[in-house]
């Protein structure tokens, strides 16, 4: 694959510091992501996946069909988590 496949649609940085960029990739696929001042950043993929991180080591990727991986969290217990839900990918 060479160049880009994908044109952009907006992006810029908001008061608060925060940075977003969305991309148009053709036939009706977009994405976009965020990036905010305290760390944290989102990806809405052209595929339909998500992924998110919270900036202090936690993530959670969910996958287009709505299957998540989580990590980094700090909870009850240890080590990554996956679960399947039959809502899909949720948004931000």
């Amino acid at each position: 694959m060479s160049g880009k496949d994908y044109s952009y649609k907006s992006h810029g940085t908001n008061s608060n510091g925060n940075h977003y960029c969305s991309r148009d990739y053709g036939n009706g696929s977009n994405a976009y992501h965020y990036s905010n001042s305290d760390g944290s950043y989102y990806y809405s993929n052209p595929n339909g996946s998500t992924y998110y991180n919270n900036g202090n080591g936690g993530s959670t990727y969910t996958s287009s069909n709505g299957y998540q991986t989580s990590s980094g969290y700090e909870s009850g217990n240890s080590g990554n988590s996956s679960s399947s839900g039959s809502s899909g990918s949720s948004k931000k």
